[in-house]
């Protein structure tokens, strides 16, 4: 994979480029898919990923090339079960590229506190099932993971919760570091 060097002002979409492309090789090699696929990118900025077919038209866009890539694979289980959990997953891929990509430090809170009730009675995003959506979440959400305190990961706690749960699921986590989570909450006490 190799990208232009960017301009100054594209850095922010250019590193989101980077990110993305690095996204979908942890992809193929969590799929064991065995040979690696050409990937550019395109738009303004170049900030769109493009997989470069040999069999048919290149397809662009994070959701649309994962999507395929999983059936490539053909792990059709990871789009969803069910007409209605393949509508989930669909959901939150969408909310993956048009919330989390690109947004601004004030819209963290908003997005975890989204998350945290919505995962309140689920172990993944799509209820019991992994699912692509959980894969390309937990790398969307991964870098604001990181940079959250002990104390936001506890007020977030099923997002860190499924967080936790996702980057230990076999073969996600290959392009990223491991984020600690504690277990055990540590309350100051008052009274000694």
């Amino acid at each position: 994979m190799y990208l232009l060097p960017c301009h100054p002002f594209a850095q922010e979409v250019c590193e989101f480029a980077k990110m993305a492309l690095r996204e979908l090789s942890s992809l193929e090699k969590a799929l064991g898919l065995k040979k690696p696929n050409k990937y550019s990118t395109q738009g303004d900025n170049k900030q769109v990923p493009v997989l470069q077919s040999n069999s048919g038209p290149a397809l662009s866009g994070l959701v649309t090339i994962a999507t395929h890539l999983v059936k490539q694979a053909n792990r059709a289980d990871l789009l969803g079960e069910s007409a209605e959990h393949r509508a989930v997953v669909q959901q939150w891929l969408e909310y993956r590229v048009t919330k989390v990509d690109g947004c601004q430090k004030e819209e963290i809170k908003p997005i975890l506190k989204d998350l945290n009730s919505y995962l309140e009675d689920k172990v993944y995003l799509a209820g019991n099932q992994f699912t692509l959506a959980d894969t390309l979440m937990y790398y969307g959400v991964h870098h604001i993971i990181m940079d959250q305190s002990v104390q936001d990961k506890e007020t977030y706690v099923n997002v860190t919760r499924w967080f936790d749960h996702v980057q230990h699921y076999p073969g996600v986590r290959h392009h990223l570091h491991p984020v600690v989570i504690l277990k055990n909450r540590l309350y100051t006490s008052s009274h000694h």
